[in-house]
């Protein structure tokens, strides 16, 4: 099992989970934060602290698409271990349906 971050956190982007995880393991996009699944030690911690509640357990149906992401992601954008404040806009996009197709961005964030 691992955790796989969803799309509620395009364009809201909350970094309190990359804080609290022991090993790591959140890379960042421009717009929105993925775990690496092969990096993720299933310890849960970062589910809670997630204030837009986009970060899932994979064992929950219909996530294989976020966990490929999630996977894809992972190797290409840099790693974030230090909370920075989320988009300034966050709040409006929190809960917002259909996020993927309409705001996510495939470039890199900024990473530490």
């Amino acid at each position: 099992m691992t955790y796989v971050v969803t799309d509620n956190c395009i364009r809201c982007k909350y970094m309190d989970c990359v804080e609290v995880c022991p090993v790591d393991c959140f890379y960042e996009g421009e717009n929105m934060l993925v775990i690496h699944p092969d990096e993720c030690i299933d310890c849960g911690v970062c589910e809670p602290e997630c204030p837009a509640e986009a970060i899932k357990p994979d064992t929950e149906p219909a996530l294989e698409n976020w966990l490929k992401l999630n996977a894809d992601f992972a190797k290409v954008w840099p790693n974030i271990t230090q909370k920075r404040e989320p988009p300034a806009d966050a709040k409006e996009f929190d809960g917002v349906p259909g996020k993927l197709e309409k705001y996510f961005s495939p470039e890199p964030g900024e990473g530490d």
